[in-house]
């Protein structure tokens, strides 16, 4: 008796053809809608920082112009194209990726309010994807944001190096009058200077075209913190800047790589400034939020890499709370070889900023082991299998005066543990990651 290949296997290959297919599609709309309307392009990429640095930039030009950001983290293949046409992710659903098609030659065909700007964030998970997914663009300024020394994604490369001069080529796509904009703080990036374009620099690092210096939390008059204030210096000027409602410095330096685009283009500095102070920053990103009994949780949801969970520990340390500090870390994933030592390395920095550490998922017993050898002890210590376990933990654990971190890799779903503690849950789905039907019958 002879049997058909396995029907999971068929339907797998029949469902890569069709997302394949629908992937050019919407790519050749996209470049039909770009010729037509004509927008400015601003593409952003990095190993950390996209997100947020886009949400500042989208901040900053929302004020003066016409403008249109990726929406959550629609970064890749067919993610960029989504943001061009202006349609949803149609997930498994046929009739929505019909629809999205048909929108797209309509909005070739018939005149439209297209937006003047368009802010791109451009994810690189494996070599070639600056090809499929970019190459194509004629951009008007680029910005690398950070790489860090144990990037996301470095499983898929042979060598930190090709990961680099992945991202770099982004900067191919800049026309000839385009902008640069560098994190100098990051020698990988700053070495990624090309006489040809027009260069901006901005970070800490002395001789920064756009220079932070002096960041701190800020507090309310009860002691509560309620976001971060530094200072940036350009040609000769020094203003002070407040953002509320987020910590860390991926914010501040978010808000630098802003500046220095309007900087670059010559908009008004102050006005730029003030644009930052309550802008919308996405759902999982160092936000600050009303826990369950009197606690206080920084949701981190949205990613982790080593580079940004030693950023969002040193954070957890330094917000003044009367209670607790209890750091939730879960798997940092796509790290291959850098698995285990990364992981350790995250325990050892967790036990100099934490009270309390929690680590969930496999691959974080790594960080308990990290955190035991450098001298935390035991008992502080709680381990689980997935989110599932720890939200259900945590909910009885958390007292008044608590504040929590929570992080870890997309797929370990950290969203939910968050969500356990969550104070409004009636407005859950605009203040965390991850809330789409399309995510909720996930695993």
């Amino acid at each position: 008796m002879k049997f058909r290949p396995t029907d999971e296997k068929h339907e797998n290959q029949m469902k890569n053809m069709l997302k394949k297919i629908i992937a050019y599609i919407l790519q050749i709309e996209s470049r039909l809608v770009i010729w037509k309307y004509k927008p400015r392009i601003i593409a952003i990429t990095g190993s950390v920082g996209k997100t947020s640095t886009k949400d500042a930039v989208y901040a900053v030009i929302s004020g003066i112009s016409h403008v249109r950001k990726s929406e959550k983290s629609y970064n890749s293949e067919i993610g960029l194209p989504l943001t061009i046409l202006g349609v949803p992710n149609g997930w498994n659903n046929p009739l929505i990726w019909l629809k999205n098609i048909l929108k797209g030659l309509w909005l070739f065909l018939i005149p439209h309010k297209y937006p003047k700007w368009l802010v791109l964030e451009v994810g690189v998970g494996k070599m070639g994807d600056i090809k499929s997914t970019a190459s194509w663009l004629k951009t008007d300024v680029v910005i690398i944001t950070a790489i860090g020394e144990t990037p996301a994604h470095i499983e898929f490369f042979s060598s930190r190096g090709y990961l680099i001069e992945e991202k770099s080529k982004l900067i191919k796509t800049l026309k000839k009058d385009g902008i640069l904009i560098l994190n100098a703080d990051d020698e990988d990036v700053l070495a990624m200077k090309i006489d040809k374009h027009h260069i901006i620099t901005y970070g800490f690092r002395e001789g920064s075209d756009i220079l932070g210096s002096g960041d701190s939390i800020s507090y309310d008059d009860s002691g509560i913190p309620k976001g971060i204030i530094f200072r940036v210096d350009e040609e000769g000027n020094s203003l002070p800047v407040t953002i509320v409602g987020v910590f860390g410095r991926n914010h501040v330096y978010a808000s630098l790589g802003a500046l220095a685009l309007s900087s670059g283009l010559k908009f008004n500095m102050l006005s730029a400034v003030n644009a930052l102070k309550n802008y919308d920053v996405s759902p999982g990103r160092m936000r600050l939020l009303a826990g369950i009994n009197n606690s206080l949780i920084i949701d981190d949801t949205y990613n982790s890499s080593p580079f940004a969970c030693k950023s969002a520990l040193e954070t957890l340390r330094e917000v003044k709370n009367q209670g607790r500090r209890i750091a939730i870390l879960g798997d940092m994933l796509e790290l291959g070889k850098h698995t285990i030592e990364a992981h350790n390395n995250i325990g050892c920095i967790a036990k100099e900023n934490c009270d309390i550490l929690m680590v969930v998922g496999p691959r974080a017993k790594s960080i308990k082991e990290g955190a035991l050898e450098a001298g935390m002890k035991i008992e502080n210590i709680f381990e689980f299998l997935d989110s599932h376990e720890a939200g259900n933990f945590i909910k009885t654990f958390v007292q008044k005066g608590d504040l929590v971190l929570v992080k870890g890799s997309q797929g370990m779903r950290m969203e939910r543990i968050s969500e356990a503690i969550l104070l409004d849950q009636e407005n859950k789905k605009q203040l965390l990651v991850r809330q789409d039907e399309e995510w909720k019958k996930k695993l």
